[in-house]
């Protein structure tokens, strides 16, 4: 595999995916203490509703994706990737800070609930732009023949995220006791994080335009940048319905993880957290090579192969799963996932940037992908956690990753039996 790339360009990818990086570890940890938080932030009468209230909380503030993206998409592609890739940061970190030091409802009351919903709607709009800013910015710096692999660094660096905030959850579950962890503890990961805060925005303050965006000799105003994307919602809806599997993938195995193994398997809390590392590691060396295939082989192969492994075989082993509860039997699960996962997304980030004309490239990806993630990877703790509670079948999540396939699959297939008509389309619009 050829992967050998310029210092300054690894440079590059290492600067830009650092926000990256900040975005997804918040994500995570909110994932991670759900519990915890939902009973700092919430009052409720029971634990289940205590968490259903804190994924409620994550799945509105991706609500605020598609709303980041309308507004920020134009924005960052009439400013450019740099400057956008700023403000987007600056948001970010300040949604964090609320999350991290906001006390708790026993001591302020419903303010609580209310800044803490504040912080993860500023995140959520961030986020909007955040993973289209990044992805794009990859790919406009990356050759051709290798646009996959290093796109598919974007992803990667989410899976440091995970890493970093799951060791950190070990270390701090290890250190304290669990009612120390609920009722104080948690906030240690999100202090850390507040405090990587400068070190990112130190690094992205480096990056450099890129050809693509600095080479233009026009650029549209907001006004245009919006009616072009009206014009192409054919392409903007197929890319919301391609990226449906890997969002859903994404949140069921990272974020989702710890409570389903800690809650609905009743595996210990360091038991999920070790399953969480691993799915991380296994993601972060996967993501690069499905990447690679994907320039080797071609999209259309990855994105076709991997949904019809996900519909057929997430119900049986779930199941399996569910029937003979262990920790190694989880972890074959989740790096069964995570090889699917992988493979799809090293395919589809790039195809997304590909699909979307270059005046609306950062605003078309962020449209489709925060759209995607509110309606399918935001909800899918709280999806999976209803569904289990209501059926009272712990395999019962393993039948919204199979809607998710389905719908990714069908969009797949339409997108690249048009793929000459899109082609045609895209030739007129860049």
């Amino acid at each position: 595999m050829q992967t050998s790339q310029s210092p300054s360009r690894v440079r590059a990818i290492f600067n830009v995916t650092s926000g990256n990086f900040l975005e997804q570890y918040d994500f995570f940890l909110f994932g991670l203490y759900a519990q915890a938080i939902g009973e700092t932030f919430f009052h409720s009468d029971s634990s289940y509703a205590a968490l259903m209230k804190t994924f409620l909380v994550f799945a509105v503030s991706f609500l605020m994706r598609p709303i980041g993206a309308l507004v920020l998409g134009p924005y960052v592609d009439r400013i450019g990737r740099r400057r956008g890739l700023m403000v987007t940061l600056s948001i970010m970190a300040f949604g964090s800070l609320i999350i991290a030091f906001t006390p708790s409802y026993a001591s302020i009351g419903f303010a609580a609930t209310v800044l803490i919903f504040v912080g993860r709607l500023a995140q959520g709009f961030s986020a909007g732009v955040e993973l289209g800013g990044v992805s794009v910015y990859l790919a406009e710096i990356a050759e051709p023949h290798n646009r996959g692999f290093i796109t598919s660094w974007q992803s990667a660096s989410q899976q440091v995220a995970v890493i970093f905030a799951a060791v950190l959850g070990y270390i701090v579950s290890v250190v304290f006791t669990k009612a120390q962890v609920d009722a104080w503890a948690w906030r240690i990961p999100f202090f850390v994080g507040c405090a990587i805060i400068p070190f990112i925005f130190w690094l992205r303050k480096s990056l450099a335009e890129t050809e693509a965006f600095a080479s233009r000799k026009e650029h549209p105003t907001t006004r245009q940048i919006l009616t072009t994307l009206a014009a192409n919602w054919k392409i903007v809806l197929a890319g919301v319905c391609m990226v449906a599997t890997t969002t859903t993938m994404f949140y069921f195995i990272t974020v989702y993880t710890p409570t389903y193994g800690k809650e609905v398997l009743n595996l210990t809390r360091t038991e999920s957290l070790i399953a969480t590392i691993m799915v991380g590691l296994s993601n972060f060396i996967l993501l690069p090579i499905g990447g690679h295939l994907s320039d080797k082989f071609g999209r259309k192969p990855l994105l076709i192969i991997t949904t019809l492994l996900i519909f057929i075989s997430a119900y049986p082993l779930l199941t399996w799963l569910t029937h003979t509860i262990s920790l190694s039997h989880m972890l074959l699960v989740l790096l069964w996932f995570s090889l699917l996962y992988s493979f799809y997304n090293g395919a589809l980030v790039v195809s997304l940037a590909e699909m979307m004309p270059s005046s609306v490239r950062i605003a078309g990806f962020s449209v489709a992908y925060s759209f995607a993630t509110s309606i399918f990877g935001g909800l899918t703790p709280m999806i999976a956690t209803f569904l289990v509670q209501t059926s009272g079948n712990k395999s019962m999540p393993a039948f919204w990753l199979m809607f998710a396939a389905i719908t990714s699959l069908i969009a797949t297939l339409i997108v690249f039996r048009q793929r000459r008509s899109y082609s045609a389309q895209l030739a007129n619009n860049n």
